[in-house]
């Protein structure tokens, strides 16, 4: 109850008491300074610090909290940057102290470098300190997954295509700046025209020709890519762009090879062979029964009755419900130290496995939503059955809540690594909302211990 009783004299102070969930976590971070060390590592690596010289490099924990408040009001890193001088409760959580604000560019920096998997630890310590604070008991947790799209268009060969032809050019372009020998031809005007006009046509059979067009001119676009690939130059910005340019040749030949399957000979090409963007390589196709095809990464999420998410995993493919169970399952109890007592989850993480497994692991109440063929759900009484098939259910509004309430419906932030820390910033966003509503409740409920 350490945390619990220091809220209480903060709440006096009207900063806090009108900015409840900053006033939380302030607590938090104050108490347990290990979480911020947690993250020591990933943010400066191997750079030492110094006492000598202008100090206009913000600290560790400077920066926990500035990336922490950035997420709770969904600011982008401009908008950061101008909250250290509009707002006065985002200079007193990230402990300015009367000092200069920090740039955008200063915080991206440090907080692009934390890594998913300590993001990961911290929001089980966080979790911890709400079990320890009887905020949640682990007895229990209900799965459920999601997608989280990438911030893609809507991937076809044809606009693959004509991403590869004008990036390419784009680049040569700026090597030609570095390297005036170099010479290239300019293919995005026809490029463009052929790839309008194949949108605009119905009818394999008439597009066929003009995917024949497009192809031509894309090979011309590969081999001009590979000449100057090869082009000798002295200069390090040359050298940079070329290996940008190597890497998007084998991106350019793989959306060459999967077109030229697809819509020249007729083949069904797997989607292991497929590319559905060459700007977010890691994009995965997510469906899910009937529904309509999604590009991004499916989001298992485990939660226990307090609401807090308890677990996280972030998936590379499609893999299926039940796959996922078990091993939420056991992060669940590994990481907390508790068994559950009782586990739901819906229809699509029915398996005669994954009941054995949940019975093995010591759980007394065990239900799916939908149970396939002649399997029974294992629960003390029918009444028991019913309760946690509703309560099942509270796990597509904390979805909802993460989502809208985050804004990460579809993630804007780059690359794989990138991809995951965002979404994990969000959960520990909302666990950190969750925590301050059952703390306010607890506060409000207990007007004695004011």
């Amino acid at each position: 109850m350490k945390i619990f009783n220091e809220l209480l004299l903060k709440f006096e102070k009207p900063d806090w008491s009108s900015n409840p969930e900053f006033c939380v976590i302030d607590t938090i971070l104050e108490s347990r300074p290990d979480i911020i060390l947690m993250l020591k590592s990933d943010i400066i690596g191997s750079e030492k610090t110094s006492n000598f010289g202008r100090q206009d490099t913000p600290s560790v924990e400077q920066i926990v909290r500035a990336a922490i408040f950035k997420e709770m009001r969904g600011l982008e890193y401009r908008e950061l940057e101008y909250a250290q001088n509009d707002s006065r409760i985002c200079a007193t959580f990230i402990k300015l102290d009367e000092r200069k604000p920090y740039s955008f560019q200063m915080f991206q920096k440090y907080i692009s470098r934390i890594n998913p998997d300590t993001l990961h630890r911290v929001l089980v310590e966080i979790n911890k300190i709400a079990i320890g604070e009887g905020l949640e008991d682990i007895k229990s947790v209900s799965q459920d997954s999601t997608v989280v799209k990438t911030n893609i268009h809507y991937p076809t060969n044809n606009s693959l295509v004509w991403d590869c032809v004008k990036t390419s050019t784009r680049l040569l372009k700026q090597l030609k700046e570095e390297i005036d020998s170099l010479s290239f031809i300019d293919y995005t005007k026809s490029a463009k025209k052929t790839f309008y006009e194949i949108n605009l046509t119905r009818g394999e059979a008439k597009r066929l020709p003009l995917f024949q067009k497009q192809l031509i001119l894309f090979t011309k676009a590969i081999n001009q890519t590979s000449n100057a690939i090869k082009k000798k130059s002295g200069s390090i910005i040359a050298e940079a762009i070329q290996e940008e340019l190597s890497k998007l040749l084998v991106l350019m030949k793989q959306v060459y090879d999967v077109t030229w399957r697809k819509e020249i000979k007729g083949e069904k090409v797997p989607n292991g062979d497929k590319i559905f963007s060459i700007y977010e390589q890691h994009t995965d196709i997510i469906v899910k029964g009937q529904r309509e095809a999604l590009f991004g990464h499916k989001i298992n999420l485990a939660a226990g009755k307090s609401n807090l998410v308890l677990d996280c995993q972030i998936l590379r493919g499609n893999p299926s419900d039940k796959s996922l169970y078990n091993p939420t399952l056991n992060n669940v109890i590994e990481n907390y130290g508790i068994t559950p007592r009782d586990c739901t989850t819906d229809g699509g993480y029915a398996s005669l496995a994954n009941l054995e497994s949940a019975q093995e692991a010591g759980i007394a109440n065990i239900v799916f939503n939908k149970v396939v063929g002649s399997m029974q759900n294992i629960v003390s009484s029918s009444n028991m059955e019913t309760r946690l098939k509703k309560w099942r259910s509270a796990m597509e509004a904390i979805i909802s809540n993460i989502k809208r309430g985050f804004n990460i419906f579809t993630c804007n932030w780059k690359g794989w690594i990138h991809f995951q820390a965002k979404v994990l910033w969000s959960i520990l966003a909302y666990n950190f909302r969750v925590m301050t509503g059952l703390i306010l409740a607890r506060i409000r409920s207990a007007p004695e211990a004011c």
